[in-house]
């Protein structure tokens, strides 16, 4: 867990799991992955078997140590909902999740259909709680049919992150969505990203009235190209739904 992150829209990371593997175009570069493999064989270093798919059990009560306040990444270096991660210690993560509830938490899947299923089972007879953010991610036109799984999920805040963006979405229905993140790919194989795609999702979000996050250009390095867009920055989140304030 990082009590501070690079991450321009979190404040925190947590890391239940760690590693995972590709699904997607969106995959093939992945920050993570490339950040893990680093480190490969490095005896004694938590990522000494780089980016292989770990189950991190001393890792999840960590968020209720933290008694500030967060808005908190759940797996930045994982996918919660990876097929091979059993929905038995998902619970213990969702179970922490609703006892340290003075934090915000935003969770992030590419596995949409599997994270709908888990959130209709958890939350069979309401919602999640307010403070549980859940979102999936998404690249490109071809895989838009990941935001008609979370709008079936029983969660009050569901948030897109367009990142990295390969190609045009087309037209975007954001009714039921909350928040929309947009970035760039980075790193030695970036992607290129076109202003028109960017400029679209804009505009679906100011004309569907969402919260419109754009978190970079992107390329070699991911603060390259800045992050301002038709000259300014765009750093909107979703309206706040409150905190459970805990003692210090």
């Amino acid at each position: 867990m990082a009590d501070a992150s690079a991450i321009e829209w979190t404040d925190a990371t947590w890391n239940p799991v760690t590693g995972c593997t590709k699904i997607t175009a969106g995959c093939d570069h992945c920050y993570a992955e490339r950040f893990a493999e680093r480190f490969r064989g490095a005896k004694g270093h938590p990522f000494e078997h780089g980016f292989d798919l770990q189950l991190r059990p001393e890792r999840l009560e960590q968020p209720i140590t933290w008694r500030r306040p967060r808005m908190i990444f759940v797996n930045s270096m994982s996918d919660l909902f990876h097929k091979d991660i059993p929905f038995s210690f998902v619970d213990r993560v969702f179970d922490t999740m609703e006892t340290a509830n003075w934090h915000t938490y935003q969770v992030l899947t590419k596995r949409s259909s599997r994270m709908r299923d888990y959130l209709l089972d958890r939350y069979c007879h309401g919602k999640a709680p307010p403070h549980i953010w859940c979102g999936v991610s998404v690249e490109d036109a071809g895989s838009v049919a990941r935001l008609r799984h979370l709008l079936d999920a029983p969660v009050p805040i569901r948030f897109l992150s367009i990142e990295p963006l390969l190609g045009p979405v087309g037209r975007l229905d954001l009714r039921g969505i909350a928040w929309v993140i947009v970035g760039g790919e980075s790193g030695p194989l970036a992607r290129p990203i076109d202003a028109g795609w960017v400029r679209d999702i804009r505009d679906a979000c100011l004309n569907q009235d969402v919260a419109f996050f754009f978190k970079q250009w992107g390329g070699f390095r991911p603060k390259a190209g800045g992050r301002e867009l038709d000259g300014r920055e765009w750093s909107e989140f979703p309206q706040p739904v409150g905190y459970v304030i805990a003692a210090e």
